[in-house]
C-alpha cells in the first residue's frame, strides 16, 4: 500500500559524464576558449609561439599563491598579506646579494622568509584566535613597511646570471621554467586536496569546524599548515618574481593579493569556504593571464586592468548569491 508521502525516487540519477558537462570547471573552459577568441581576433600578434609563451608570466607567480590560497579559503580563512610577503622575501634576498650572497642562498633566502612569514600568520591565528582577515591586514602593513624602511626609494640591482632562470628561462622551447613550476604544483595541490584525508580535513574545516574538532580533526594544526603553505608559495613568487625582473624593488608585487583572490573565487571556491577544486583554480589562473596579456596587446592602461580585476571579484561572488536567491523566489 502506498500514500501521498511516499518519497519519489528519481528515474535516473546524474552520469558522471552529465555532471562534468555542467560544472563550473566546463563553464571556465568555454570562458577561455571564447577570450582566446577574441583575443586572436583583437591582435595579430597574439597567434604566436612566443607571445603565448609570455602570456604566461601574467599569472604562474600569482597562480603558484593562488593554489595555496585556494585551500586556506576553503578552510574558512584568508591571507591579505601574501603580496607583502614577496616584497619582504625579496627585499631581504636583496640585501644577501649586497653582502655577496650567491643563487643558492638567494634562493633559500626567499622561500625561508616566505616561510618565516607563513608560520607568523599562523600562529596569531591558530593560537591567539584572532581573524585571519585582521591578521593579514595587520601583517600586510607590517612586511611592506619593513621592506619600505630598508630600501625607502632604492632599489637593489645585480643579481647573479644563473639566477635569472628562474623567472626568464626556459626548459624546451617556448615552456618556461614558470609555467613548467606552476603546472607540477598544480598536480601535488590536487592531490593533497582531493586525494588525502588532509584534503577531506580541510573540506571538513570549511564547513564546520567545530564538528570537525570533536571528530577527531586537528582544526588549528591543518589550518597552521595551510598559512604555512600560502607563505612558502609567497615566497617562491618572490624568487621567481625577483628573478625575472632582475631588481628588488619595496613596491613589487603590488595589489597581487586582489588578483590571487580573485583567481580563486573565479575557480569555483566557495569565499566563505567547505567548496572547491584545484583544477577551477588552474582554470582561471589561465583566463586571468589570457585576459591581462589580452588587454596589454591591445594598449589598455594598467589602471584599467586593475577596475577590470576589481569588477571581477565583485561579479563572482555576487553573482552566485543573486542566482540562488532567484533560484529559491521561483521556488
Amino acid at each position: 500500500m502506498t500514500t501521498d508521502t511516499a518519497r519519489h525516487v528519481p528515474d535516473r540519477l546524474d552520469s558522471p559524464l552529465r555532471s562534468a558537462v555542467f560544472s563550473w570547471e566546463m563553464l571556465l573552459v568555454l570562458v577561455a576558449v571564447a577570450i582566446f577568441i577574441v583575443n586572436s581576433i583583437s591582435s595579430p600578434y597574439f597567434l604566436n609561439a612566443w607571445s603565448l609563451s609570455d602570456l604566461t608570466f601574467n599569472f604562474t607567480e600569482k597562480g603558484l599563491i593562488a593554489l595555496a590560497m585556494a585551500l586556506l579559503i576553503i578552510a574558512g580563512e584568508i591571507d591579505l598579506s601574501v603580496a607583502a610577503i614577496i616584497a619582504l622575501a625579496s627585499t631581504l634576498m636583496g640585501m644577501a646579494l649586497q653582502a655577496g650572497a650567491d643563487t643558492p642562498l638567494l634562493v633559500a633566502i626567499g622561500i625561508g622568509v616566505g616561510l618565516l612569514c607563513g608560520a607568523f600568520n599562523g600562529l596569531l591565528v591558530t593560537r591567539l584566535g584572532l581573524p585571519s582577515i585582521v591578521v593579514t591586514i595587520g601583517t600586510m602593513s607590517l612586511f611592506r613597511g619593513i621592506a619600505y624602511i630598508i630600501l625607502g626609494d632604492q632599489a637593489y640591482k645585480g643579481y647573479p646570471q644563473n639566477f635569472a632562470f628562474f623567472g626568464q628561462g626556459y626548459v624546451g622551447w617556448v615552456i618556461s621554467f614558470e609555467l613548467t613550476l606552476f603546472l607540477a604544483a598544480a598536480v601535488v595541490f590536487w592531490f593533497l586536496l582531493h586525494r588525502t584525508s588532509f584534503g577531506r580535513a580541510v573540506f571538513a574545516i570549511g564547513n564546520n569546524p567545530v564538528a570537525s574538532a570533536f571528530s577527531g580533526v586537528r582544526v588549528e594544526r591543518v589550518k597552521f599548515i595551510l598559512f604555512l603553505l600560502t607563505g612558502l608559495m609567497s615566497g617562491i613568487a618572490a624568487v621567481l618574481i625577483t628573478s625575472r625582473l632582475g631588481s628588488t624593488r619595496p613596491s613589487i608585487a603590488q595589489g597581487y593579493e586582489l588578483e590571487v583572490i580573485t583567481m580563486v573565487v573565479l575557480g569555483g571556491v566557495n569565499i566563505l569556504g567547505g567548496a572547491g577544486s584545484i583544477l577551477g583554480v588552474v582554470l582561471a589562473a589561465f583566463i586571468m593571464g589570457l585576459v591581462t596579456f589580452g588587454l596589454g596587446l591591445m594598449n589598455v592602461p594598467g589602471i584599467v586592468m586593475s577596475i577590470f580585476v576589481g569588477l571581477l571579484l565583485i561579479a563572482v561572488i555576487a553573482l552566485p548569491i543573486i542566482w540562488s536567491r532567484f533560484r529559491e523566489r521561483r521556488a
